[in-house]
């Protein structure tokens, strides 16, 4: 399994919400084909053909809980995270 994916299946898992990396969360949008654009310490990252944004800050170097929640709501409803979201 790699990185990336040990990265998807802990976003999907939930239950290490409050353990994620902000650069990791980052970087795992970016694989799914978001772009990000950066305005102040606020990182907001769309993609074509998905309606919501993505607006994460970071809270020391994790992501914040709530906002990791929201990138899997995202990932599930678009179905991205492939067999991982089934």
């Amino acid at each position: 399994m790699s990185q990336y994916e040990k990265m998807l299946y802990a976003i999907l898992n939930g239950r290490q919400d409050k353990s994620i990396s902000f650069a990791d969360l980052c970087s795992t949008l970016e694989r799914l084909g978001f772009r990000c654009r950066v305005k102040g310490d606020h990182f907001i990252f769309t993609k074509e053909g998905v309606e919501e944004i993505v607006n994460i800050q970071p809270k020391g170097n994790r992501a914040k809980p709530y906002q990791v929640k929201q990138v899997r709501e995202i990932i599930l409803k678009y179905h991205m995270g492939g067999e991982m979201d089934e």
